[in-house]
This record gives C-alpha cells, sequence and structure tokens, in this order.
C-alpha cells in the first residue's frame, strides 16, 4: 500500500507542475463534472447512503446532494472574481510602484473524510480545493463502506483522474498516507485523530484544516417563539439520527418555560418520526460501537423525558429528551453525536454563559430569543466556530459564510470564497517601476534623511 499511496502522491505532483489544474476553464469543468455526477448517479448515492446510515430519501437529497451542487453553482458564479488578483495601496516611499495579491494554488491536498455525512463532507470540501486549482488525494470513511466505494469508483471516473485520486482504507491506511508530504490537509472528524494529524504535518510545517466537533449548546430564552423553537431544534437535533457535528447538544430553557417547552419538543418528534421512530425512516447509528456508547450515556444522564429506546443489533437510538440532567455524567462530558438532548434549566443568561464559557469552544451556539439585545448578549460573550439565531444548523447553508471551528472544535475555514481562500496561497507581488530611482534611500544614511523615510514608511 505504501508503493501505492507514494505512486499517486507523485502522480498528483507531477500534473500539479504541469500547470494543468491553472486555468479556470480546467477548474470549472471540474466542478461542472461533480455536479453531474451527483445527478447521473442520484439513485447511486441514495442507496449508499440508505446502506450505511439508513438515510432517508429527503435528508440524503438536502443534507447530502443539495448543499454540495449549492457549493458548486456558487463556486462557478464567482470564480472568475476570486482568481484576479486583487490590486492593494503603495506606500509613498515605494511609489511609482504597484502591489497586489494573487491567489495561487498550494498544490497536492489529501483530504481526510468522515462517515457522518460521508457524501457532502467528501465533496464539499474538493469544490472549494478545485476552484482552488489543487490537486486531491481523497481518503473516504471506512465506517461508511457503500459511500467509499461510492466515491473510489465514481470520483476518478467523472474527474480528472491525473488531479483527483482515491484511496480507501482504515487507520493502517489512513497511517501511511500521513507519511507522504502534502501542501495542505484538511480533516473532518474528531480531536483525538486531529492531534495525530497535526503531529504528522508538522514534520512538514504543512498547513491543515481542522473540522471537528464539540458540545455545542443551545439556548431558549422565556421570549423566543416557543413553537417555531420547538420544531426548529427537533429537526436540527434528530436530523441524521443526531450524528451532526454542529447538533445542538445540550439545551438551556428559562425555568419559566421549561416544562411546556419539553410538551412542544415531544409534540413535534412525534410529528417528524411517528410514534414509534424505529418503524420509520429515522437514520441508524452508523456501528454498534457507538449505539452502546449512547446506551451508557442515556443510563448515566438523568431521567428521560422521553424516548430512551436503544436497540444495539438494530443501531437504533430512540430521539430521546432527558431532563434532571447529572452534568458531571458522561452524557454531558463528551460530544453525544446521537439522538439524545439533555435539557437543563437556567434562570438569567450568566448562568448560561459561565456554563458555555467553562467548556471547551464549541463548533456552533443556537440562540432563541425575540430580543436582539439577549442575541447580542449571548453572542457577544461566548466563543464558538459559528452561531445561528432562532434556527439550527441553517448558516452553514450559506456559501458566503465560511464554516469552521475554534480552538478544540477546530482551525481554518471553508465554504465559499473562504474556502477558495484556505486552499490557496495569497501571494505579495510589489512591482517597482524604473522610469525614476531617487536614491534617498541608498547609504550613506544621514539622521535627517533616516527621519524624512521613517515619516514615509
Amino acid at each position: 500500500m505504501s508503493s501505492l499511496i507514494s505512486a499517486t502522491v507523485a502522480k498528483l505532483r507531477s500534473t500539479f507542475r504541469s500547470r494543468k489544474t491553472r486555468p479556470a476553464a480546467w477548474r470549472i469543468a471540474q466542478l461542472k463534472a461533480m455536479k453531474k455526477l451527483l445527478k447521473e448517479r442520484e439513485p447511486e448515492v441514495l442507496a449508499a447512503l440508505k446502506s450505511d446510515l439508513n438515510r432517508p430519501y429527503g435528508e440524503a437529497i438536502l443534507a447530502e446532494c443539495s448543499l454540495v451542487t449549492s457549493e458548486i453553482d456558487h463556486a462557478i458564479s464567482n470564480l472568475s472574481s476570486w482568481m484576479k488578483p486583487k490590486s492593494v495601496s503603495t506606500p509613498m516611499v515605494h511609489l511609482p510602484g504597484s502591489s497586489k495579491i494573487m491567489y495561487e494554488p498550494k498544490g497536492v491536498v489529501l483530504c481526510i473524510s468522515p462517515w457522518n455525512y460521508p457524501i457532502q463532507l467528501c465533496l464539499a470540501p474538493l469544490v472549494s480545493i478545485l476552484a482552488a486549482g489543487n490537486c486531491v488525494l481523497v481518503k473516504p470513511s471506512e465506517l461508511a463502506p457503500a459511500s467509499s466505494a461510492f466515491i473510489a469508483k465514481y470520483l476518478p471516473e467523472y474527474l480528472d483522474n491525473d488531479a483527483v485520486a482515491v484511496i480507501e482504507g482504515g487507520i493502517d491506511v489512513a497511517t501511511e498516507l500521513l507519511q507522504e508530504q502534502y501542501d495542505h490537509i484538511i480533516y473532518t472528524g474528531n480531536g483525538t485523530v486531529a492531534k495525530i494529524i497535526m503531529a504528522a504535518a508538522a514534520r512538514h510545517l504543512t498547513p491543515t484544516t481542522l473540522e471537528l466537533g464539540g458540545k455545542s449548546p443551545c439556548i431558549v430564552a422565556a421570549d423566543a417563539s416557543l413553537d417555531v423553537a420547538a420544531k426548529r431544534i427537533v429537526f436540527g437535533k434528530f436530523l441524521n439520527a443526531g450524528q451532526t457535528c454542529i447538533a445542538p447538544d445540550y439545551l438551556f430553557v428559562h425555568e419559566s418555560i421549561k416544562d411546556k417547552f419539553g410538551e412542544l419538543l415531544k409534540k413535534y418528534i412525534v410529528q417528524f418520526f411517528g410514534e414509534d421512530p424505529k418503524q420509520s425512516e429515522f437514520s441508524r447509528i452508523i456501528n454498534t460501537r457507538h449505539t452502546e456508547r449512547l446506551q451508557r450515556a442515556i443510563q448515566s444522564g438523568g431521567n428521560i423525558l422521553h424516548g430512551g429506546q436503544v436497540s444495539v443489533e438494530d443501531k437504533y437510538v430512540a430521539p430521546t429528551l432527558i431532563d434532571q440532567v447529572n452534568v458531571d455524567s458522561e452524557l454531558m462530558r463528551d460530544e453525544i453525536f446521537g439522538p439524545v438532548l439533555p435539557i437543563l434549566p437556567f434562570s438569567n443568561l450568566d448562568e448560561v454563559i459561565d456554563f458555555v464559557l467553562d467548556r471547551p469552544k464549541p463548533l456552533a451556539l443556537y440562540v432563541f430569543s425575540g430580543s436582539s439585545t439577549t442575541q447580542d448578549y449571548i453572542v457577544g460573550n461566548t466563543s464558538s466556530g459559528g452561531v445561528c439565531q432562532n434556527d439550527c444548523l441553517m448558516h452553514i447553508t450559506n456559501p458566503e459564510l465560511p464554516f469552521g471551528g475554534v480552538g478544540p472544535s477546530g482551525m481554518g475555514a471553508y465554504h465559499g470564497h473562504e474556502g477558495f481562500i484556505e486552499f490557496s496561497h495569497r501571494k505579495s507581488v510589489m512591482n517597482r517601476f524604473t522610469i525614476v530611482d531617487p536614491s534617498f534611500k541608498y547609504p550613506p544614511l544621514s539622521e535627517s534623511r533616516v527621519n524624512w523615510l521613517r515619516k514615509l514608511l
């Protein structure tokens, strides 16, 4: 395998050095080919997601395919302007002359994608990587084998296989991949693996984008539109059975509305997934190990307000609400990454803010309130990768907004223009004209001349 990996990286580097990936026409052709792939192979996408995660049709189309095609359309529409050098001002001391920033492709990028959204979180980074004119080596997650096989089969078929390669495998393959030198690495997953990747990247000082996770808080103030809030939280939390890196991880509800809001949450769980979600198209947990982990978390977390049923054999965990939460339990210590929502009461915003600040910075934060003052107070006094006010998840669907974490929830960002910049080298270029060449900067430099230059610089 190591020889195959080395040969693949060498081939990609040779393609990059040929300058094949530089022109806008090549980049746009790759993006159009990716869109064609999603359209023509939609039945295969749906089948793979059904096999790996029991993903229902609507979720698969909207959360996997449509997000990628939206990114593709946005990139194609804006690529010409993104690629143009950006003129910047030149200090007076350097006149006559001009200055600009050029956006240069980095080279060969390693993209290690996760299992929870195995199509979207593989292809969406590729939109940014290819729009920036790079070559890419993709390693899909072995935990979603049907989706991994789909990517390995069709990416090289539809895209330029001199510039795009896929290598499948588990931890052993990932370890061998990290022995090679790349010009950028993007990894989506957990913090433990991210540290291994950063250590490997450090050997070559390779820039790294890490999309991780964390315990993303959701806060519902007393003045929120409760019915709408409950509906949107149930949607955002239980999409893909809670296996979403930006899903609300725990819920703070003002004590004056807690009971009423709990009933609304239960109402929408039943409305969306039925009295017995196991008989619906509710997504499944990725494997038995994660199902058992969630079972332990439910048992340790507090009082089960709704749901709580688990079938390890079927990899099923019911949409579950828990109150009277033990804040020292496994449920509140680690990212849940499943369909279990702890509910905590609060009486004032400062206790919520202190709770959030006492914990690692999350990937997302959600605030439901009818007051812009309340929203601004919470957002202004906490730190998170992103924020969505009066909804969940939707901020990542706007290609004008960067998607990324902060601290333990990640570094770097992509989507839209930010993704183009992330995978480009911003090269500074100054052009000094030779029509005149003032002598004031050359030695010997008198004190008066130095003082004069200091004012110009």
